[in-house]
């Protein structure tokens, strides 16, 4: 039997609160904030990270 992803859930939270809110990503940055952190310890071992592993995080602290 296959093991599980270990960020499955994180991916699958990230899914319905993006159907829930319309696709605006805005509304789900605690959901992806979550999937973010799940896939900086299990990259390796998580073919649901495999979008997330070189992209930035959202947050951006502006110096002006």
């Amino acid at each position: 039997m296959p093991k599980k992803d270990p960020c499955q859930k994180q991916a699958c939270a990230i899914q319905a609160c993006l159907q829930a809110n319309k696709y605006v990503e805005s509304k789900c940055e605690d959901v992806i904030r979550d999937m973010r952190r799940c896939c900086r310890t299990h990259t390796a071992n998580s073919i649901c990270c495999s979008g997330f592993k070189d992209s930035k995080p959202t947050e951006s602290k502006s110096d002006t």
